[in-house]
């Protein structure tokens, strides 16, 4: 309190109200205290009892005729804290008394917006079923309809009621956000699913060009990318900013552009998993390794490394990722750009290992099992050492994809270098593991690509 604003009796009365001190109150009532003496917020002693939810302390400041509408600083009256709060018996006394009910705070916010903003499903319940003249969708000052905030606050049980209820799920706010870009954004991802149900459009941009997936990525939630890429949201999608949006670093950047920059390594692996072109360019025509280079990001680049990328593609300056890691004196970054040069771009006269890469690549993430790379690495006999060195690299029930490819390719240079036949060592390998169905499989596909060209594929 600013207690020149407060008479003693005053401030007396207010902590009276605040702690449901009802004979106190009525002591002080009775000595002619101000009963609508306001503190230095324009906060009265009904605010107090409204907004902590005191029904003896509210029901005597009624019968004492207090002034029942007055607002405080922040635009907020009784029936909005009632609501805020979620004090539902203390709104229903409110509203028998004839409180003003189509009041709105400072920020525009009404008492559906307060009681959808807070998760006060009963408070809800009532509004829309009691009241009349509710309006599921109305905005506020943000333009944010009760949807929207009950999305960007998490409250997933208020969200499925306004579905429920027939609220228009695909509205934007002033900042042409979706309920479903605040909820991705804040990675709520129970309220993400609920909502990505009512079929929206996954790839509908913002103001800033964003689609929900650009947000969840940025922001680093795995559960959530997850989600908005199951349901089949663009991997690639580039932004495409708006002419009255001032934030040009957004121009063409794609998810995985931002899961680099923001340094979520996990984020990076599952976009990688969802096949994102990892060659894409933004504004500065960076790619995501150019990014990680920039940033330092030594842990990012070896995941996209291994992923397999151009390492000839130039940014606006004419710079290679190795270049722009050598600006940045990243001793150790530039050693494993250099090394991934020379481990996945073998010379031209070797084109065959361009095809057994895209052979190895396919057949670790789609065709073999859990264990079976480490069959074929003791196969191949691996130490036991390297197989954990492997391991270590990679974490999660998919990981034994990542396990296995770098497994081939790491099998892929020693044969290379021995100058042995790689197609007829996969095809023993396989054998050797009861996989002859793969075997025979593969080395038709390897055979064909091989003898084509054109079918190239850079890993």
């Amino acid at each position: 309190y600013d207690k020149n604003l407060l008479l003693r009796s005053e401030k007396e009365f207010h902590d009276a109200a605040k702690a449901n001190d009802v004979a106190k109150m009525e002591e002080l009532l009775k000595k002619g205290v101000n009963k609508n003496a306001k503190n230095n917020v324009d906060r009265t002693a009904l605010h107090w009892a409204a907004g902590a939810g005191h029904e003896q302390a509210l029901r005597l400041l009624l019968e004492y005729d207090v002034s029942v509408d007055d607002k405080d600083n922040f635009g907020m009256n009784a029936v909005l804290l009632a609501s805020w709060f979620g004090h539902l018996r203390i709104l229903q006394i409110l509203v028998n008394i004839g409180a003003k009910l189509t009041c709105k705070n400072k920020n525009g916010l009404n008492l559906l917006h307060c009681a959808a903003q807070r998760g006060h499903i009963k408070v809800m319940e009532y509004i829309t079923e009691d009241l009349e003249d509710v309006q599921l969708d109305q905005p506020d000052k943000m333009g944010r309809t009760p949807l929207h905030l009950a999305a960007s606050h998490g409250k997933l049980e208020v969200v499925e009621f306004l579905i429920g209820s027939g609220c228009t799920h695909g509205l934007k706010d002033k900042e042409k956000n979706t309920a479903l870009h605040l909820s991705a954004r804040n990675g709520h991802a129970e309220v993400l699913q609920k909502i990505i149900e009512t079929a929206v459009e996954l790839n509908e941009k913002n103001q800033e060009g964003q689609i929900a997936l650009h947000l969840a990525a940025e922001e680093g939630h795995y559960d959530c990318v997850k989600l908005l890429l199951e349901g089949g949201s663009d991997v690639n999608m580039q932004t495409d900013v708006s002419r009255d949006s001032f934030i040009k670093t957004l121009h063409h950047t794609t998810p995985m552009h931002l899961a680099v920059l923001h340094n979520h390594s996990f984020i990076v692996k599952l976009l990688i998993d969802a096949e994102c072109d990892l060659d894409f360019a933004d504004y500065r025509q960076q790619t995501a390794l150019h990014i990680a280079a920039e940033n330092s990001r030594q842990d990012i680049a070896e995941i996209i490394l291994m992923a397999g990328v151009n390492l000839k593609l130039v940014d606006k300056q004419g710079k290679t990722s190795l270049d722009v890691a050598a600006r940045g004196n990243n001793v150790n970054l530039v050693d494993m750009i250099i090394k991934a040069d020379r481990f996945y771009k073998w010379e031209k006269v070797k084109l065959e290992t361009e095809h057994i890469r895209s052979v190895l690549w396919r057949l670790a993430t789609k065709y073999l099992k859990p264990n079976e790379w480490k069959k074929l690495s003791c196969y191949w006999k691996f130490t036991d050492a390297h197989i954990r060195a492997i391991e270590q690299q990679w974490t999660g029930y998919k990981s034994y994809k990542e396990h296995g490819h770098r497994m081939l390719l790491i099998w892929l240079h020693g044969v290379i270098m021995a100058a042995e036949n790689p197609i007829k060592g996969l095809y023993e390998g396989l054998v050797g593991i009861g996989r002859k169905d793969l075997a025979e499989s593969f080395r038709r596909k390897a055979n064909a690509d091989t003898n084509s060209p054109k079918k190239c594929t850079t890993m």
